[in-house]
């Protein structure tokens, strides 16, 4: 049987990564549909996506066979470089402006939070855990929060500035057991809502604003923290991010960024993940932030744990999978397949160290250089 043009290219680029059509290996896919093979040659990692929500095609195991895309190459044909036009429409449009980036607060974080409760540790965190010497997700999560609280040097009676605070799972844990005050910036609703029930009676408050409306207040905060929020501010927008951070700080104050990294300076790409999750996300390269701080911010820590964040997203892919009895009657089927190639590539793609996940450690000029290893 001879195969069509799409076919042989798709099959060729699977068979060098080592994944076998067919196969028996975990890795392996199952191509149902064979319209699967033009769909991802046409749209690419949004055709690979979108196939699966559809289930044109299954593996054992799709963050394995995203791993093995990633580290043979072979997933450049399913994330091409941007074309033409879209860097063009990059550098006109800020992609990460006011009104879009409630977009991606309404798309993403305002889902109901019975799903992140199911899914997340008891203290809602939804971002990366820190591993070391954790044999759970509520210990890993708990080791990073106490991580970022010892990176930042916190004590008693310290001001602390959140920026992207979520749920609320930082400040609910440094008021509770560093004895600071936190204001936090979001602009999810939904997790706003919950998060103020979570941290009720402690000293912490939320502003359901954009973090471009803190008040310019110069030095009033000992610490600000971000933790996994740069990656929807934008390439156009880091230097402004920058100077808010520079602007809220004490003069011997810190801050910490904590953040997923691109390898390669770049714009947006079409991608699923772009689609479907994160409209409008922007990873940032060591190059652009640091080209974002200059003259206002020094760089005093720089850690990688990028492959924790794999074993943070199977762990919460088994938590959605336990929960789905629960979830199905919001959820319909595609939903949940969604969601779970959204988990698992980027699983995989975070064990090919295609992606790395950073927490910098920022002072002002001037301010005395202190151990901001956390014992890490």
């Amino acid at each position: 049987m001879r195969l069509g043009v799409s076919e042989r290219l798709v099959t060729a680029r699977l068979n060098a990564a080592g994944i076998q059509v067919g196969g028996d290996a975990p890795h392996d896919i199952r191509v149902h549909d064979p319209r699967t093979y033009r769909r991802i040659v046409l749209e690419h990692s949004v055709g690979l996506g979108e196939s699966y929500m559809d289930g044109w095609w299954d593996s054992d195991a799709p963050d394995q066979l995203i791993e093995r895309l990633c580290r043979s190459g072979s997933e450049q044909v399913f994330n091409p470089v941007p074309a033409a036009a879209r860097r063009a429409r990059d550098k006109a449009l800020n992609l990460q402006s006011r009104r879009r980036a409630r977009t991606v607060a309404e798309v993403h974080y305002d889902l109901d939070n019975d799903l992140y409760q199911h899914m997340l540790d008891p203290r809602m965190v939804y971002t990366c855990g820190y591993w070391r010497g954790a044999g759970s997700l509520a210990e890993a999560q708990t080791a990073k929060l106490d991580l970022v609280c010892r990176k930042l040097g916190l004590q008693p009676g310290m001001r602390v500035l959140d920026i992207g605070c979520g749920f609320g799972s930082f400040m609910g844990y440094a008021a509770k057991n560093y004895g600071v005050s936190c204001v936090g910036y979001s602009l999810s609703r939904e997790q706003t809502a919950l998060g103020e029930e979570l941290t009720d009676g402690l000293d912490v408050a939320f502003r359901l604003e954009d973090y471009r409306d803190i008040p310019k207040q110069d030095r009033r905060y000992d610490r600000v923290v971000s933790i996994g929020m740069f990656e929807a501010v934008g390439h156009k927008n880091y230097r402004a991010w920058m100077e808010v951070v520079a602007r809220s700080l004490v003069p011997d104050g810190a801050a910490l960024l904590h953040t997923i990294g691109a390898n390669v300076s770049g714009s947006t790409e079409r991608s699923f993940a772009e689609k479907h999750i994160f409209p409008g996300g922007m990873l940032p390269s060591l190059a652009q932030i640091g080209q974002a701080t200059e003259g206002l911010l020094l760089v005093d820590d720089l850690h990688n744990f990028g492959p924790d964040y794999a074993t943070t997203l199977m762990a919460w892919h088994d938590n959605f999978q336990a929960a789905w009895p629960a979830l199905r009657e919001r959820y319909d089927q595609r939903f949940k397949r969604m969601w779970e190639f959204y988990l698992l590539s980027f699983a995989g793609g975070f064990r090919a160290r295609r992606w790395p996940l950073w927490q910098i450690v920022l002072s002002p000029p001037g301010s005395p250089l202190r151990n901001h290893r956390g014992g890490q």
